[in-house]
């Protein structure tokens, strides 16, 4: 998959991380304790993505906004099939990531 169009550095190493299944390399990207939303529910981030990385990518990303922060795309679970996603990325004053709010995308 191209990431070409993540024009944030750091969503771009994030994004490159979860589709290659790197956990170290995802992991030092955030704040110790990140916040994640799946679908405007908090969720616990560590598990969830221990979980989740080596399962979930993106198959294509269709669009960019906010700055480089924001990614929509169609995306593969293998526990959930396929379908429409959004990462959103939030950052601290330092540029790691503090927050992330995930979910399905209708666009």
């Amino acid at each position: 998959m191209n990431t070409d169009q993540l024009t944030n550095e750091a969503v771009r190493q994030a994004i490159t991380a979860l589709q290659t299944g790197d956990d170290e390399r995802w992991f030092a990207l955030f704040t110790e304790n990140p916040e994640l939303y799946d679908e405007e529910d908090k969720m616990e981030f560590r598990p969830f993505f221990e979980h989740a990385l080596g399962h979930e990518r993106f198959i294509s990303i269709d669009k960019v906004e906010n700055d480089g922060r924001d990614i929509y795309g169609y995306f593969h679970s293998d526990q959930w099939g396929d379908f429409k996603t959004y990462f959103k990325f939030y950052f601290n004053a330092a540029g790691k990531i503090k927050r992330l709010d995930i979910g399905q995308a209708d666009y």
